[in-house]
């Protein structure tokens, strides 16, 4: 079914972010009950669960059982901090992965929110039960704290491409369906096909803050950026930087690949009080707006 029916006429970025504290909202079961239901296409907000705190629990012990951040335990529990002990048999809600419950307007459209808060339309939709009309509240699927994505600064701007050649993107950041299992999955940042070898470009300059082998990324390279900005080099063949050395936009920094098809994994992340914290690539890499 072609997802334009969905969609509805945008509404203005500046008066969104003018009503931003009334766009995070505290959940409340109140909305888990005006949830609609669709068995084939079940909500966010109908497949929450609740879970009864024991002998010294913690918020942060029960984001981690269920693979929830602290934030989302704690936005879907109004009363609690990220530091609060639970009291044994304190009952809390909690959704099937991280995310916020946001406020829709009169106008929004599937297409709107997801480009308000960095989504896709066809994820949002199906994770708030495949609704043609957007209900008044609206679950964002997210692994990081979710604002609406402002202008990027062009100071921001990261001006490479983490490849010498062109390469098509085999996978984007964001909720993704998964290949095999019927579920989403969040990729903290974009995957290149990478037919043969090919040397690897820092998109800008900086400091080499890490090299070597990294659970999950294999051989990773991590350059600091000015600004907060951090990029991530991963799955990598070879480097050929050292930690330390300062490298400039296109430098040679390594090697993706061999004989056979594999890919390069690139995130850019921002630093925070909670740590470097993944953002879509494209806010801040503009040549990849272009690719």
């Amino acid at each position: 079914m072609p997802l334009s029916r969905f969609l509805r006429p945008r509404v203005s970025f500046a008066l969104r972010l003018a009503a931003l504290v009334a766009v995070m909202v505290p959940f409340s079961p109140v909305i888990a009950q005006s949830a609609l239901a669709n068995t084939a296409c079940p909500s966010a907000l109908a497949r929450l669960q609740q879970h009864t705190a024991g002998a010294g629990e913690t918020v942060a012990s029960v984001a981690a059982t269920y693979n929830l951040r602290p934030e989302t335990v704690v936005q879907f529990n109004p009363g609690l901090t990220i530091s609060s002990a639970l009291s044994v048999g304190r009952a809390l809600i909690l959704p099937p992965f991280n995310g916020v419950v946001v406020s829709a307007q009169v106008g929004d459209s599937w297409q709107s929110l997801a480009e308000l808060y960095g989504s896709r339309a066809d994820v949002l939709f199906e994770v708030n039960g495949c609704l043609s009309e957007v209900p008044s509240q609206v679950f964002v699927p997210g692994a990081n704290p979710i604002v609406p994505i402002a202008v990027r600064p062009a100071s921001s701007a990261l001006p490479g491409y983490p490849l010498a050649e062109p390469a098509t993107i085999g996978l984007s950041y964001g909720w993704q369906p998964h290949p095999t299992r019927d579920e989403l999955v969040f990729n903290s940042g974009l995957s290149f096909e990478v037919p043969t070898q090919t040397e690897v470009q820092s998109v800008g300059a900086g400091t080499v803050a890490f090299v070597g082998e990294r659970e999950g990324y294999g051989l990773l390279l991590v350059i600091n950026h000015e600004q907060g900005l951090q990029t991530r080099y991963a799955n990598l063949s070879d480097i050929s930087v050292s930690v330390g050395q300062s490298v400039t936009a296109a430098s040679a920094v390594g090697r993706v690949g061999t004989d056979s098809p594999t890919f390069l994994y690139f995130e850019v992340r921002t630093n925070s009080a909670s740590g470097w914290i993944a953002q879509d690539p494209g806010r801040y890499v503009p040549a990849l707006e272009l690719r």
